[in-house]
Protein backbone atom coordinates (compact mmCIF):
# COMPACT_ATOMS: atom_id res chain seq x y z
CA UNK A 1 0.00 0.00 0.00
CA UNK A 2 1.50 2.88 -1.01
CA UNK A 3 0.41 6.77 0.29
CA UNK A 4 -1.78 7.34 -2.42
CA UNK A 5 -3.30 4.22 -2.31
CA UNK A 6 -7.17 3.93 -1.84
CA UNK A 7 -9.83 2.02 -1.82
CA UNK A 8 -11.95 1.40 -5.00
CA UNK A 9 -15.67 0.09 -5.02
CA UNK A 10 -16.45 -2.95 -6.99
CA UNK A 11 -18.21 -0.44 -9.58
CA UNK A 12 -15.05 1.27 -9.71
CA UNK A 13 -12.94 -1.67 -10.57
CA UNK A 14 -15.32 -2.65 -13.06
CA UNK A 15 -14.73 0.56 -14.66
CA UNK A 16 -11.19 0.40 -14.41
CA UNK A 17 -11.32 -3.63 -16.21
CA UNK A 18 -13.20 -2.33 -19.11
CA UNK A 19 -16.68 -3.01 -18.22
CA UNK A 20 -16.32 -6.27 -17.31
CA UNK A 21 -20.02 -7.03 -15.53
CA UNK A 22 -20.95 -7.49 -11.81
CA UNK A 23 -21.20 -11.08 -12.36
CA UNK A 24 -18.19 -11.80 -13.76
CA UNK A 25 -16.00 -10.09 -11.13
CA UNK A 26 -17.85 -12.28 -8.32
CA UNK A 27 -17.56 -15.74 -10.47
CA UNK A 28 -14.05 -14.57 -10.44
CA UNK A 29 -13.86 -14.48 -6.47
CA UNK A 30 -15.89 -17.58 -6.59
CA UNK A 31 -12.86 -19.40 -8.27
CA UNK A 32 -10.37 -17.71 -6.34
CA UNK A 33 -9.02 -15.29 -9.34
CA UNK A 34 -9.92 -11.83 -8.66
CA UNK A 35 -7.90 -9.46 -7.06
CA UNK A 36 -7.81 -9.27 -2.87
CA UNK A 37 -10.62 -7.58 -1.64
CA UNK A 38 -11.67 -6.09 1.84
CA UNK A 39 -15.12 -6.59 2.88
CA UNK A 40 -16.60 -4.17 5.26
CA UNK A 41 -18.71 -4.82 8.28
CA UNK A 42 -21.98 -3.91 6.18
CA UNK A 43 -20.84 -6.89 3.60
CA UNK A 44 -19.49 -4.11 0.89
CA UNK A 45 -16.33 -4.86 -0.36
CA UNK A 46 -13.72 -2.78 -1.64
CA UNK A 47 -10.18 -3.14 -2.98
CA UNK A 48 -7.10 -1.42 -2.55
CA UNK A 49 -5.94 0.28 -6.06
CA UNK A 50 -2.32 -1.42 -5.36
CA UNK A 51 -3.82 -4.73 -5.38
CA UNK A 52 -5.26 -4.72 -8.17
CA UNK A 53 -2.61 -3.17 -10.06
CA UNK A 54 -0.44 -5.64 -8.64
CA UNK A 55 -3.54 -8.67 -10.11
CA UNK A 56 -3.27 -7.31 -13.06
CA UNK A 57 0.64 -7.45 -13.58
CA UNK A 58 0.55 -11.22 -12.03
CA UNK A 59 -1.92 -12.12 -15.61
CA UNK A 60 0.51 -9.95 -17.46
CA UNK A 61 3.22 -13.03 -16.39
CA UNK A 62 1.33 -15.58 -16.97
CA UNK A 63 -0.29 -14.52 -20.49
Amino acid sequence: MTRNDRLLTVPEVLTELGGVSRRTFYRWRELGHAPKCVKLPNGELRIWRSDLAAWLESLREAA
